[in-house]
This record gives structure tokens, sequence and C-alpha cells, in this order.
């Protein structure tokens, strides 16, 4: 499947675009700047654009008003097509963030309810009782995503919901051409609506791609051949800053053996999930890293490890941005132009390897070296073996260790690696070894 080989470009479009927090009703054309982004996405390497909720809303976007309607802070539908038709036309695919467990309280039909009681024929698209009342004094009780009563649960059970919502996906393939879904919180959706949602999208579009958010837990429960192609992978995001942090690529090492490794038992072999650094929902991997020489190392595991690589937008070059307690404008910040720089260059390199390469978009994960400061890793596919070396340190560091053949070449930077007296990698550094076969 494409997504397997892809990397991608997230975009928070509110943020972005510098909307106001709150939806003021005014149609700007915001979302049109993201025509001067075209080339410098297709730049990094990247070749599938993820776009957070766009859709009309309250504020932040997870609080949809109308699924069929570009939120007017970012301009028409109109406009958005003309976005997504220069990202076609440039190579990219498009893929929309999916907020189908819960709408805003400005939502149409919540909206219907609020009006008309118990005569709205949409009282049974939510989780409502009309014996309480809640915190805004609406005269009747609804269920809100993890307590938070600005965003109503819907009700997935009511075949007029999933009707309305697979509507609305329909109209999003045959109007903006997308190629695939971010579902947001994917695990509070049931498997039965997992399944009902795949076999709509596959219908569409046979390489459709579903990517479930999921936080923690079995992964397979939300990822096989029936739900979604992916997830989220959470459980190495945290490895991936505090090994470093910490000095300790044991860390990194032994999530990504769990998941992947050779063993019977290990998790997630051959499954592709979605890896990343940072997000709309976390602090900056640039604010992250307590020391600023691991950026380049940590991006260079985050491509060299199984899984499909995303980047969010301005961390290409390095933008901070911390998580505030209860907001996260801090980390969706408005930016008139791209910028590039050597961390930009260096990940558009890492993407043009892990793209040249079988081996480190589909092959297997084996441990080589594995100390505090160091980590080389094996992927291996279609008889092409590719070692990850990273060295955390400030010191050069030489690796002994059996490489099964005398020569490499770093698809990194093309320069050979001979393996003949030990391997030396000088201090901060990232290569990625084709062996020879």
């Amino acid at each position: 499947m494409w997504f397997d080989e892809a990397v991608l470009y997230q975009i928070y479009p509110l943020g972005l675009c510098g909307a106001p927090r709150d939806n003021d009703g005014v149609t700007e054309h915001r979302i049109l700047c993201i025509l001067d982004w075209v080339e410098h996405i297709r730049a990094t390497g990247a070749d599938t654009v993820l776009f957070n909720p766009l859709f009309e809303s309250d504020r932040h976007g997870y609080d949809t008003r109308d699924f069929r309607k570009v939120d007017c802070r970012l301009g028409t539908n109109e406009d958005f097509k003309q976005v997504c038709d220069a990202l076609h036309a440039a190579g990219l695919r498009v893929m929309l963030d999916g907020v189908f467990h819960h709408v805003g309280r400005g939502f149409w039909a919540f909206r219907d309810v609020q009006e008309r009681r118990w005569d709205s024929p949409y009282k049974d698209w939510f989780h409502i009782s009309f014996d309480g009342n809640s915190n805004y004094n609406d005269g009747f009780w609804y269920e809100g995503w993890e307590g938070h009563m600005e965003l109503v649960k819907l009700n997935l059970q009511n075949p007029a919901v999933v009707e309305y919502q697979f509507e609305s996906i329909r109209q999003w393939v045959e109007e903006f051409g997308i190629d695939g879904l971010r579902l947001d919180v994917a695990y509070c959706l049931t498997p039965e609506y997992l399944k009902q949602l795949r076999a709509f999208t596959n219908s569409l579009k046979p390489d459709f791609v579903l990517v479930g958010e999921t936080l923690h837990g079995d992964y397979n429960r939300w990822m096989n051949d029936e739900m979604c192609h992916s997830v989220t992978n959470y459980e190495c995001y945290k490895g991936l800053y505090s090994s470093f942090n910490s000095m300790n690529l044991f860390e990194i090492g032994h999530s990504l053996a769990r998941q992947f490794g050779p063993e019977q038992w290990t998790l997630y072999k051959g499954k592709h999930l979605l890896s990343f650094l940072d997000n709309h929902d976390v602090t900056r991997i640039a604010s992250m890293l307590e020391r600023k020489e691991h950026l380049p190392l940590a991006y260079g595991i985050l491509f060299g490890m199984p899984g499909v690589p995303a980047v969010y937008y301005g961390s290409e070059w390095g933008m901070e941005g911390r998580k505030e307690s209860g907001s996260d404008d801090a980390l969706r910040p408005a930016v008139e132009l791209p910028q590039s720089n050597e961390l930009t260059a260096w990940i558009a390199r890492l993407a043009a390897a892990r793209k040249s390469s079988p081996a480190l978009c589909y092959g297997n994960y084996r441990n080589v070296v594995l100390t505090n400061r160091q980590i080389i890793f094996e992927r291996c596919a279609d008889g092409e073996r590719v070692l990850v070396a990273v060295n955390a340190d400030d010191a050069p560091y030489v690796a002994h260790f059996d490489a099964g053949c005398g020569m490499a070449v770093d698809l990194i930077t093309g320069a050979p690696h001979d393996f003949g007296g030990g391997s030396e990698l000088p201090p901060y550094s990232v290569a990625f070894w084709k062996m020879e076969r």
C-alpha cells in the first residue's frame, strides 16, 4: 500500500493560517496560504499532507459544527479544493482529520435539540437524558467526551449518524480527492464502527488509508485487516526523546524490539505504525530535547525505525513550543511562510534514503549494538540489509560486531563504509549503512 512508503507532513490549519481562536463567523480565505507551502513540503521529502480539522467548528476544529463546510475562518470549500488540486498536482497525497466520536455544541443537529428538546428528530443522535441538566443549563443532560462537555458525544449506534458521517466522507473524496483519514480518538471508536468505516472507504477507493489515533494498550485492537491500516505509535514517541535526555538508548531499543523484533511474541511485525517526534498535542521536539545536538539524531531514528514517519509543520526547521496547562495554542502557531535550514535539508536526505530502501520501508528489526549512548539496529527486507547507526555521545565510538560483509554505503551521504577493524561513529552522528550482498 502507498502509505507503507509514505512520509507525512502534518499541518494544523487553524493555527498555521492564523485563524481567530473562536469562530467569529467571518469568511476569510486563509487556507489559500498553503499554496505558498507546496514546494517547501515537497522539498522536505514528504509525499502526503495530513490536515488536522478544517471543517466548520466552534473553536479548535475538534468541536465540529458542520462536516461538509470548510471553517469560514479558513475560507470556502472552493478554496480548499484549490489547495488540494495544487498538492495533488505536485505529487502529494492529502489526508484529513476525521473527528467522528464527538461534535461541538454548535453542531447543527445538537442546536436543533437545544431548540426543540424531545420534539427534535435528532435527539437520538446523542446520549441525552431529559431528566437531568448540563453545566450549560441546557435543560437536559448529555454525555461529553471524557467529561469535556463542549465536546458532545455522538450516538454511533444510530444508523442515521453513521450515514451522515459516511456521506460526508464521500463528499470529501468527490470534492477534494482525499486519500485517507486520521481518526481522532480512534481508541473510543467501537470495532463494529471501525469495520463499517473500513468497508465503506474501501468502496470509495481501494487504497484509501485509515490511521487511528491510539495512545496505550494493544494496537492490534484497532489495527488489522478489517479496521485501521495503521495507528499512532505513542509507545515509542516517549522513548524517542527521553532516550536522549537520559542518555539511555536502551529505552528506545527495547521499545522497538518489543514491537518489531525477531522473536515470535513481538507485537507489530509487518505493521506500519505512524511514527512522530511531535504533533499538535505535545511539546515540540526542539523544546523537549535537552541537547540540541540530539535533534538530527532523533530524526535519524524516526526515519530509520519501522513505521511511517510524520513531520509536524515548523519542526523541520527546529521550531520550539511547549504544551501549556489547559492550552495547546503554543503548539499551533501562525506561520506566514515556511523556513529552511540545515535541519530541513537533513530531514530531506533522511526521507530520500528511506524511500530508496525497501529495507527501511518494509524491513524487520533487530538490535545489533546497544549501549547507553549508541544504538545500531538492522532492517532487512527482500535481500537488502541496512544498519541504522546512531552515536549520541560527544566523543567518537568504535563499534565491533559481525557485519556479515566487508563494505557498505551510507544511504544518507553516499559515502562508502569499511567494516574492517571496527566501525567508527563520529560524535552526534547517524548513518544508514546499506550492506554488500
